[in-house]
């Protein structure tokens, strides 16, 4: 069978090391908030060339901060409105709403399945103050026209950058383009943890201290509380591994750009549509998703075959039992793409013979 990412076997390039930083942490006795979270911290700085970094306790928790953060700063109160991508995963709109702050659904552009620029103005009112952009699958969402509509009505841009970290715009790194990025170290991410772990990137000096301190039940100075905070910190051990998978992100992503290139050179079934990898270094490839009328189908030809596949995501957030309140809304091209998308095994440990395989499979599908 090939896995559709092998954890355990991507963790074993970096036993040794991971062994070691481990012991470290437990011979330390220091376990929140010590020398190898402000090292993880540091080292993320240096990686997106710029900025400020703020470790916290998962992904969702990130975009959770930033919005909240913005509120305790006076510039979002409740029931203001975010644009957001209507493809996206929950956890985009989960951190809205979460806020009491309101989700503007926008459909996606089909050729890249990121957010639709032309549709954005249309979506903008008096209570609009931010546009998250999702960086989708890995690739970039980000233009010339995005930065403009946001000068014009003087909105933030968010960046959920949970899926594309080491991605490039313009020679920028994703996380670094907007006014503030919320990052996922979830085991099976690009740079993944052994557990959650999430964080915040920002050139704002004020927001960056607003987050952290209310990352630390509102905490900046032990036992006063300028928050109404949440504990929401990365633990020492999670630090101490990310620190050490930090250092190999960019060579995995290359290994990641040499299977999408051959899929994409390779793949030939008509039946099947590929994704559009952007310009160079837009694409990081966290995930290959192809579209076929016939996923049910693939899909199961695929586990006939011994290989795993993944559908990411087969409900779209305004169509799951939670958000029944926007179950009414016309957003025909996501409920399309949730209808068709289908991801295929993509990992830096992938032999050349698997992902070969793959590509006969698939085109005698």
């Amino acid at each position: 069978m090939i896995k559709f990412l092998d954890l355990q076997k991507i963790n074993a390039q970096y036993s040794a090391e991971l062994k070691q930083v481990a012991a470290e942490v437990i011979d330390s006795g220091w376990y929140l908030l010590g020398e190898k979270v402000k090292e993880f911290e540091t080292g993320l700085e240096a990686f997106q060339e710029g900025g400020h970094a703020v470790a916290v306790a998962n992904g969702l928790d990130a975009l959770r901060l930033i919005l909240r953060a913005y509120m305790e700063l006076g510039l979002m109160k409740e029931g203001d409105e975010i644009i957001v991508p209507a493809n996206t995963y929950i956890a985009s709109v989960l951190a809205i709403t979460d806020n009491k702050l309101v989700p503007i659904l926008v459909e996606p552009d089909l050729d890249s399945y990121n957010l639709d620029w032309s549709l954005i103005e249309s979506k903008i009112t008096s209570k609009t103050k931010a546009i998250m952009v999702v960086h989708l699958y890995g690739r970039v969402c980000w233009s010339r026209s995005l930065e403009g509509i946001a000068k014009k009505y003087d909105l933030k841009i968010i960046e959920d950058n949970a899926q594309a970290i080491g991605a490039r715009w313009n020679g920028i790194r994703t996380g670094n383009l907007g006014d503030a990025a919320g990052f996922s170290f979830y085991p099976g991410k690009n740079l993944g943890a052994l557990g959650d772990s999430g964080a915040v990137t920002t050139k704002d000096p004020i927001l960056a201290e607003t987050i952290r301190t209310l990352a630390n039940y509102g905490s900046a100075q032990k036992y006063i509380n300028q928050y109404q905070g949440l504990n929401s910190r990365m633990d020492e051990i999670q630090a101490a591994f990310l620190n050490v998978k930090l250092r190999y992100v960019d060579v995995e992503i290359l290994r990641r750009n040499e299977i999408a290139d051959y899929y994409l050179s390779n793949i030939k079934n008509s039946k099947i549509a590929l994704p559009n990898p952007g310009q160079k270094l837009e694409h990081v490839w966290h995930l290959f998703v192809v579209r076929t009328s016939s996923r049910i189908k693939l899909q199961s030809y695929l586990t006939e075959m011994e290989i795993q596949s993944l559908i990411h995501y087969p409900i779209p957030p305004h169509k799951q039992v939670c958000y029944k309140e926007f179950g009414e809304l016309l957003l025909p091209i996501t409920e399309h793409l949730h209808e068709e998308v289908l991801s295929l095994p993509i990992s830096p440990v992938m032999s050349r013979e698997e992902v070969e395989k793959i590509v006969e499979i698939v085109n005698e599908f």
